[in-house]
């Protein structure tokens, strides 16, 4: 199911030497380009995807500034002393400043999420809600992040302007993502969520290829590769419903018994639905601090997306394998819980 489209007129808003227009083509081209970095680094992190994009927008000009084309860095991240990392040079409150420079869009989004949660100063906005936009926007003022006296109102502004707290909601299972109000302008294609499903990046192994393949009928999931790649630096591949646990089996040249252990599967000859099904086994602990059920997700999901053994997901969180967490609850992923997840209901 698609997502709903909005169309927005034409007219426009002049504050603070900035144009703010509902219908401007490049602040929406933005939005629909970054909108699932945003959301994965909210899952990972914390860090609103409201904020991030408002932030995303501003600081980059969406995506027209002259720093943000030679750096790819789209929330204007100074160097400091502990950066070690590439950098550029930019006029920006003094001639020449020294600026933070990443090959992609996605390193600079990552570093963005990283830079407000460890940072000490920032960390009092992380007991925040964060469906509560306006409270994030002033607390970054007070915080120092920009030195501009408005910077709050204009964060706000972007967000309500262009529906931004929906990506926030989605992220924290609140939202489906068929549910998105998709941006679009008179005349353009609207371009639906169609895919983050919030776990650890994916490692293509050389001769993957560039084919990718889709859980059918799941479009707010990952785009998996073809072929063997790592999850959580474990060997996996994704298979279609019906595939033959078998056949997988002897195409990697392992014994069924093992490949049903690595998954956590009882004796089955196909499986039942579209998954990843790992070639090893699968680590202890996941590569993120903890992983936001979405709407429908068990614990098996969890465990799979995220490269995890299941049993270390249950003891770290205290559950049981028939147990089904709520949407928007926290399941750690490196370290015991601090408290056990709600729970809607159990699971056969």
């Amino acid at each position: 199911m698609k997502g709903k489209q909005i169309l927005f007129g034409a007219w426009i808003i002049l504050s603070g030497g900035r144009l703010y227009a509902q219908n401007n083509p490049d602040v929406i081209n933005y939005i629909n380009a970054y909108k699932s970095l945003a959301i994965s680094e909210m899952q990972r992190t914390g860090v609103p995807a409201s904020i991030t994009l408002a932030q995303g927008i501003h600081e980059s000009e969406a995506g027209n500034s002259d720093l943000v084309k030679r750096s790819n860095n789209h929330f204007g991240i100074k160097c400091k002393d502990d950066w070690t990392g590439e950098r550029v040079y930019h006029d920006d409150d003094a001639r020449g400043e020294c600026f933070r420079s990443y090959p992609t869009a996605a390193g600079s989004y990552r570093d963005h999420s990283d830079f407000l949660k460890k940072g000490s100063r920032y960390a009092f906005l992380f007991n925040l809600d964060p469906a509560d936009y306006e409270a994030w926007a002033t607390g970054l003022r007070k915080a120092g992040y920009a030195t501009n006296v408005r910077y709050s109102q204009i964060l706000i502004k972007y967000i309500q302007d262009y529906n931004l707290n929906q990506y926030s909601l989605i992220a924290m299972g609140k939202m489906k993502p068929s549910d998105e109000v998709v941006l679009t302008v008179p005349g353009s294609p609207s371009q639906p969520l169609t895919a983050l499903n919030q776990g650890p990046a994916v490692v293509v192994t050389p001769g993957a290829g560039g084919a990718v393949v889709q859980p059918a009928g799941t479009g707010n999931q990952k785009i998996y590769p073809e072929g063997e790649f790592q999850i959580n630096r474990t060997r996996v591949v994704f298979v279609r419903a019906g595939t033959s646990l078998l056949a997988v089996a002897n195409q990697y040249e392992l014994q069924l018994a093992r490949l049903l252990e690595f998954n956590d599967l009882k004796e089955e000859d196909v499986v039942v639905r579209d998954q990843l099904l790992f070639l090893a086994r699968k680590r202890r602990t996941g590569t993120m601090e903890f992983h936001i059920v979405r709407e429908g997700e068990t614990l098996y999901d969890i465990c799979q997306a995220e490269g995890m053994r299941f049993q270390d997901l249950l003891e770290m969180n205290q559950l049981t394998p028939d147990a089904q967490p709520a949407a928007g609850e926290k399941i750690y992923l490196q370290s015991s819980a601090p408290t056990r997840p709600v729970i809607t209901k159990t699971v056969n």
